[in-house]
C-alpha cells in the first residue's frame, strides 16, 4: 500500500543515543502493514524542512522547496550538484552557491543513483525513473514484481549494475537481478519504514530504518539485519575511492571508515540533514544538505566541513 505525499517541516533537536551502540534490534515486534504505513507518513511529516508551501527560486541559496531528499556530484565536474526535491531536481553549476530548475518537475526525487557516467536512476513516492544520457532526459520504469511504486530507499550495486535494491513504504525491501525489469521481496524486516539504503563494494548492505531509529546492516543481500547504532539516517554514501568509507546524515554527519562496523561524528547540524554525496571525479571531497536550506563541503573525505551556504537563521 503506498503512502500518501507529505510535506516536510524541518527536523528539530537530534534523537537520544545518536551514537549509541544497540543490541538485537526489535524485529520481531508484528506490526500490521497499515499501521506502519501510518507511521512512516508521520515519520515523513516530523522529518521534513520549514520550506512546505514555498515556491523554488532560482539564484544564492538552496531551492525553496517543501523538502530535500537526494544529492549527485557529476562525475566528471566536481562544482556541478544535482539535488533531488518533492518538486523534481535542480542543479548548480558553481558548487552549491547558486541553483535552478533541472528537470523531473513536480517529481518526487527521494533517491538518485548514478551507478556510470550515462546511467542515473530517480526514485521516490509513485516516482521510478531512469536517464541513460546522464540526466538529461528521463523515461519511467515500470517493472513487474513491485506491490507499489513508493520507493523511499534505492541502491544501485555499482560492481554489478543489473543488482537493484528498492525499499517501498508499508511493505518491504526488494531486489532486481536484472536492471530493474522485474523486482522480487528480500525482506519485510527491514524495508518498509527505510528512508536511505546504500550497497558497499564488499556487498554489505547500510539501510536507515526510521521505525527503530537505527541503523542497520545486512551481509546476506538484505535478507537478515543487524542494528548497527541508534541514529535517524536518511542519507547514506560510500566513497567511490575508498569503499570502506562511509558517511551517513541524520542530525548531523556520521562518518565510518572500516565499512561501517563503526562510526564517528564529524557535523553537528541541530536542523538535520539528508540528501549526501562524494564526488566521484575529486577524491576525499563530499557535500550535505541541511534541512534548514545550508550546505557543507568537506575536502578531507569527511573528517571536517565548511559551509557553503548559510541557513535559515544562520
Amino acid at each position: 500500500m503506498a503512502s500518501p505525499t507529505t510535506k516536510r517541516r524541518t527536523v528539530g533537536t537530534p534523537p537520544s543515543g545518536w551514537l549509541e551502540k544497540t543490541g538485537s534490534p526489535p524485529w520481531l515486534i508484528a506490526v500490521a502493514a497499515l499501521g506502519l504505513v501510518g507511521l512512516v507518513v508521520s515519520l515523513l511529516y516530523v522529518l521534513g524542512t520549514r520550506n512546505s508551501g514555498e515556491s523554488a527560486t532560482n539564484g544564492a541559496g538552496l531551492p525553496r522547496t517543501s523538502d530535500y531528499h537526494s544529492l549527485l556530484v557529476a562525475p566528471d565536474a566536481l562544482n556541478t550538484l544535482v539535488l533531488g526535491t518533492h518538486q523534481g531536481l535542480f542543479s548548480s553549476a558553481d558548487g552549491g552557491r547558486t541553483w535552478k530548475a533541472g528537470g523531473l518537475t513536480d517529481n518526487d526525487a527521494m533517491n538518485l543513483a548514478q551507478p556510470s557516467a550515462d546511467i542515473v536512476w530517480a526514485a521516490g513516492h509513485n516516482v521510478l525513473s531512469q536517464s541513460r544520457d546522464g540526466g538529461t532526459t528521463w523515461q519511467q520504469v515500470r517493472p513487474t514484481g513491485l506491490p507499489s511504486l513508493d520507493v523511499h530507499g534505492f541502491a544501485v550495486d555499482r560492481r554489478n549494475p543489473s543488482r537493484v535494491f528498492a525499499a517501498i513504504a508499508g511493505e518491504g525491501l526488494f531486489r532486481s537481478a536484472d536492471g530493474g525489469k522485474s523486482f522480487a521481496l528480500v525482506s519485510r524486516q527491514v524495508g518498509p519504514s527505510v528512508m536511505a539504503l546504500t550497497i558497499l563494494p564488499s556487498g554489505r548492505l547500510l539501510a536507515g530504518d526510521m521505525s527503530t531509529n537505527t541503523l542497520a546492516s545486512s551481509n546476506d543481500g538484505g535478507v537478515s539485519w543487524k542494528s548497527v547504532v541508534r541514529a535517524g539516517v536518511m542519507g547514506l554514501a560510500v566513497d567511490p575511492s575508498d569503499g570502506k568509507r562511509v558517511l551517513a546524515a541524520g542530525p548531523g554527519v556520521l562518518l565510518s571508515t572500516d565499512g561501517g562496523a563503526s562510526w564517528r561524528r564529524t557535523l553537528e547540524l541541530d536542523a538535520g540533514a539528508g540528501p549526501i554525496a562524494w564526488s566521484k571525479g575529486e577524491p576525499g571531497t563530499a557535500f550535505v544538505v541541511g534541512f534548514d536550506r545550508s550546505l557543507y563541503r568537506s575536502d578531507d573525505a569527511g573528517e571536517t566541513w565548511t559551509r557553503v551556504t548559510a541557513g535559515e537563521g544562520s
